[in-house]
């Protein structure tokens, strides 16, 4: 989750956009708070610790609701609609996938086994939806096979993502307009 947020920061920087306002504003802060839980997980999944594993599916649904307080404060409309059109997309193919390998979603984990994120047996110790991808798995370029090493994405789950950067960016972008209108006018 944290990387469409530093992708939008990133693209935003080379299109000539300052980020520093944005932390000036409260509305980024929960999606930060959300970034911070998120990376604390990480954290220990990388430990072993799976505990709060159960409840991933959940505090995603509530990492993407924090993103309506920048859709509604700075009246991103159509950015809401193009992502929202990116996680129905992501939704669908990661259903699709999980229906086609009898309700679970193959993982197919390389780097991961490199950095330690995941482990042999970890799919057993966990014992959710996720199950280690074979030569059986149906669908493999959906199901997770994009592995950055702290996490196995599909390419559902990236499309999902796109939605978080979309909104991001254009709330960068939509507050650096504000600005340079207000200087504008106090220039006047």
């Amino acid at each position: 989750m944290i990387e469409p947020i530093l992708l939008a920061f990133i693209f935003a920087k080379i299109k000539g956009y300052k980020i520093k306002p944005l932390f000036k504003t409260w509305a980024i802060y929960p999606i930060l708070t959300f970034i911070l839980i998120y990376l604390i997980l990480e954290v220990m999944i990388f430990n072993g610790n799976y505990t709060f594993l159960k409840y991933t599916s959940t505090f995603h649904y509530l990492y993407l609701l924090t993103f309506i307080i920048l859709i509604i404060k700075y009246k991103l409309n159509f950015s809401a609609i193009i992502g929202s059109i990116f996680i129905i997309i992501g939704s669908v193919l990661n259903n699709i996938v999980i229906a086609a390998n009898n309700g679970k979603m193959p993982v197919f984990p390389t780097l991961s086994y490199l950095t330690g994120y995941a482990k042999p047996d970890s799919f057993i110790k966990v014992n959710d939806i996720h199950i280690l991808g074979s030569g059986v798995s149906k669908l493999k370029f959906l199901t997770d096979i994009v592995d950055v090493g702290y996490c196995v994405m599909s390419i559902g789950d990236i499309c999902i993502r796109v939605f978080a950067f979309i909104i991001l960016f254009n709330t960068i972008k939509v507050i650096n307009q504000t600005k340079k209108i207000m200087d504008e006018t106090l220039k006047e």
